[in-house]
């Protein structure tokens, strides 16, 4: 559908079993399976109370370039040069996962073989590249902060307007979310929580698992899971959301899946190259499972205004 001249492309989640089922398998004595009929003065029919954003590609940093620059960068001090697209394969994963996904894309194990004599890619290799990405990500990230064309009043409406509050998650550190705080308070972004990856217990910080989305939850003191939203340029991103159990919204404007090494590229690069990778990273998205996909941030508060009709409808994600 079109909203103010715009993609928003929605797709339908409530299951209706079809004419000519087979029966469901019989229950014994003394339980009782009751019908979504019985149970419709159950469901949630309240507004959107949250919306759970990603930070790269979907507030600050347009295009996902500070990830993507630095793990092409220490790839490249450690000997083994690695294409952006490769650098951007895992795109969504917590950092320490990302560098381990790089690792297992064949050619790059090829190129890994050649340079380290014939051995493979170890974890204390890993536990390397991590530590020489950490520092270089975190300088990196303050070139990197800007905020996406429009986040800021999208957020400003779905506060004000539609009464969200706003929570993040992503696959960076604690020490790393810290830097994109500051940078994008002095812009006007101020998040009522923000959650990274290496915050949620027993390591389960990381994409697609739900969990960082879940501790956002308790920090926004938010319930239940169908009255959240969460956002996101990857496919990992979108998986969390899902797995979550709330709404999933991908933006496909800017973010990963644009595959550009600088902001220079995208600004030169033609109208109709720009319109094949917005369309591939609207197809990777839809094909994530998502509820939207948009072009944009600022169609986030339309969105939220349709998931809002849907559920006063009895609809759920």
């Amino acid at each position: 559908m079109l909203i103010h001249g715009a993609l928003c492309k929605r797709v339908l989640s409530t299951v209706v079993r079809p004419t000519g089922a087979p029966p469901l398998n019989a229950l014994p004595s003394g339980v009782r399976r009751l019908t979504s009929e019985e149970r419709a003065s159950a469901l949630y029919k309240g507004p959107v109370k949250a919306v759970v954003l990603d930070w790269s590609g979907t507030v600050a940093d347009a295009h996902v370039l500070a990830p993507a620059v630095v793990f092409r960068d220490v790839f490249a001090e450690h000997g083994v040069p690695i294409t952006m697209e490769e650098a951007r394969l895992p795109m969504g994963l917590r950092k320490d996962l990302h560098i381990e996904k790089i690792l297992e894309i064949p050619d790059v194990q090829r190129r890994w073989r050649r340079v380290k004599n014939g051995a493979a890619p170890t974890p204390d290799d890993v536990k390397a590249l991590f530590d020489d990405f950490v520092p270089l990500q975190v300088s990196a990230l303050r070139k990197y902060s800007s905020l996406v064309p429009g986040a800021r009043e999208a957020v400003r409406k779905l506060r004000v307007e539609l009464g969200c509050k706003i929570g993040v998650t992503t696959g960076f550190t604690e020490a790393m979310v810290d830097v994109l705080l500051e940078d994008t308070a002095a812009q006007g972004f101020v998040p009522d929580a923000s959650v990274a990856g290496d915050s949620v217990q027993n390591d389960m910080g990381f994409r697609p698992t739900p969990f960082m989305v879940y501790e956002n939850l308790v920090r926004l003191g938010v319930y239940p899971i169908q009255s959240v939203v969460k956002v996101d340029d990857t496919v990992g991103g979108i998986g969390e959301g899902l797995n979550a159990g709330c709404w999933a919204v991908g933006i496909a404007g800017c973010g990963n899946y644009t595959n550009v090494a600088s902001l220079d590229e995208w600004e030169r690069m033609p109208d109709d190259e720009k319109q094949r990778r917005i369309q591939y990273s609207r197809d990777k998205l839809v094909g994530s499972g998502a509820h939207y996909v948009i072009d944009s941030i600022h169609l986030l508060p339309d969105v939220v205004n349709d998931v809002n009709a849907r559920l006063a409808a009895g609809d759920r994600p």
